[in-house]
C-alpha cells in the first residue's frame, strides 16, 4: 500500500512548494535529533524527510498522484535522503533548522560581540529598624565587586599596545563545524575559544588587570533609602554595580531592605499594632494611656469609659509614611482588659458591694447569634485560619 506521503507532511494534496516547504520546516524543527532526541521522534523525523524528499520532485509527486509509492523500487526512501528538496544547499539546510541565523541562510556573518561588555547588576542587603523605615536614612555600605582598573583605563593593553585581529577565528568571534545529519552536512557555529567571541586578543595584557579592564575590589557606597520602604523593597542604585569587561557600563546596584522586628509594633503595610493592657477599673471608667510612637514621640491615647475586651482604639495618621506620598497609615491600639487575679480583703468586700448595686449583672451563657458573640467566633475564626 503507498504511503501517504501528504499526510505525514500534514497538508493537504494541492499544497504549493512554498506551503510544502514550509510544512517540512515546522516539522524538522521540532523533530530533528538535535533538538529531539526521542527515539520516536527520530523515526518520524526520517519518515518526514523522505515525505518531502518525494512531493518536492515533480516527477516523484506526479507517481504519488496517481496512487503510486516512488520509493518501492528502492530509489532512494529515508535512508538514501541527501537534501531533502533545498536542492543540495547547506545554507537552505541551516535555515530550516536555524531560522537563517547564519551567514550561508543569507542572512550574512554575525558580528564579533567585541571586547567591551555591560557590567551585571550587584545586589547587596541592609538591615533597618522600624524607625529607619519610617524616617528614611543614607547607609554607608561596603561592597566587593569590579571596578575599573585604573592603570589601562579600562583597555587591557600594557602601555601604547593594542588589541590584534584573533587568528583562530579571523576576527569573526566565532568558528564553524561541519556535521553530518539525516539532512546531509549541517554547519554548526559556537564561540572561538580563542577569543571568547571578542573577535580580538591581547598580546600583551595590562599587568595590573590581565586584559579584562576591571579589577576587584572593596567600594564604600552611601545609599539613600527613603522613607516608608518595607521589608523585602529594592532601593536601585543606578550604574552602582560592576563595571563590565573591557571597561563596560556598569550595571545598577541594588540595595534590598531588611526590617528589623520591632518590640512594641507590628506593622501590615502602612498600619502599625500594638497591644495596650488596660486595668478592669479603668476600662471601666475610661483613662488614657501615653504610647511612644514611632514618628511623633509621646502621644496620648483617650480609653472611653465601658471599653470591651478585643476593643481597637486608633490614632489616626500615626502609622508608617506611604512611600513617595505625603499621606502615613493608623496606629490601631489593641486593648487587653486585664482582670486582677489576685484581690485583698478590703478590696474583695469593695467588689462585692458594687456587684451587689450591679444586681442585673450575673454570669450566663448567650446564644451563639447574639451580636456580641459573632464577632467573638469571627476572631475565633480569623485566628484559627491563621494558623
Amino acid at each position: 500500500m503507498a504511503r501517504d506521503y501528504y499526510g505525514l507532511l500534514g497538508v493537504g494534496r494541492d499544497a504549493s512548494d512554498q506551503e510544502l516547504k514550509r510544512a517540512y520546516r515546522k516539522l524538522a524543527r521540532e523533530l530533528h535529533p538535535d533538538v529531539n532526541p526521542d527515539e520516536a521522534a527520530q523515526t518520524r523525523f526520517k519518515e518526514v524527510s523522505a515525505a518531502y524528499e518525494v512531493l518536492s520532485d515533480p516527477e516523484k509527486r506526479r507517481i504519488v498522484d496517481m496512487g503510486g509509492d516512488p520509493l518501492d523500487g528502492g530509489g532512494g526512501g529515508a535512508g538514501g535522503f541527501s537534501g531533502a528538496g533545498f536542492g543540495g544547499g547547506l545554507g537552505d539546510v541551516f535555515e530550516a533548522f536555524f531560522g537563517g541565523m547564519s551567514g550561508a541562510a543569507g542572512g550574512g556573518a554575525r558580528k564579533p560581540r567585541g571586547r567591551v561588555q555591560p557590567g551585571a547588576d550587584s545586589l547587596v542587603r541592609t538591615r533597618l529598624s522600624l524607625a529607619e523605615c519610617a524616617v528614611g536614612v543614607t547607609k554607608h555600605l561596603t561592597v566587593d565587586t569590579a571596578i575599573l582598573c585604573d592603570l589601562c583605563q579600562g583597555a587591557g593593553t600594557n602601555g601604547n599596545s593594542s588589541p590584534v585581529r584573533c587568528e583562530t577565528c579571523g576576527g569573526a568571534g566565532e568558528v564553524q563545524s561541519v556535521q553530518r545529519s539525516f539532512l546531509g552536512q549541517v554547519l554548526t557555529s559556537r564561540p572561538c575559544p580563542t577569543c571568547r567571541g571578542a573577535g580580538e586578543t591581547i598580546p600583551d595584557p595590562c599587568h595590573k588587570c590581565g586584559g579584562d579592564g576591571r579589577v576587584r575590589a572593596r567600594r564604600e557606597i552611601a545609599a539613600p533609602v527613603p522613607a516608608g520602604v518595607a521589608n523585602g523593597m529594592r532601593v536601585r542604585l543606578a550604574a552602582q554595580g560592576e563595571v563590565g569587561p573591557g571597561g563596560g557600563h556598569a550595571g545598577d546596584l541594588y540595595v534590598e531592605i531588611v526590617e528589623q522586628p520591632h518590640d512594641v509594633f507590628v506593622r501590615d503595610g502602612d498600619d502599625l499594632h500594638c497591644t495596650v493592657r488596660v486595668p478592669m477599673v479603668d476600662a471601666a471608667l475610661g483613662t488614657t494611656v501615653v504610647i511612644d510612637t514611632i514618628m511623633d514621640g509621646p502621644t496620648e491615647l483617650t480609653i472611653g469609659p465601658g471599653t470591651q475586651p478585643g476593643e481597637i482604639s486608633v490614632l489616626r495618621g500615626h502609622g508608617m509614611p506611604r512611600l513617595r506620598s505625603s499621606a502615613r497609615g493608623d496606629l490601631m491600639a489593641h486593648l487587653d482588659i486585664v482582670v486582677p487575679s489576685r484581690l485583698d480583703s478590703k478590696q474583695t468586700d469593695l467588689l462585692r458591694k458594687y456587684k451587689g448595686l450591679r444586681v442585673k449583672d450575673k454570669a450566663e451563657v448567650m446564644s451563639a447569634q447574639s451580636e456580641h458573640n459573632s464577632g467573638l467566633f469571627a476572631r475565633l475564626r480569623a485566628s484559627f485560619s491563621g494558623r
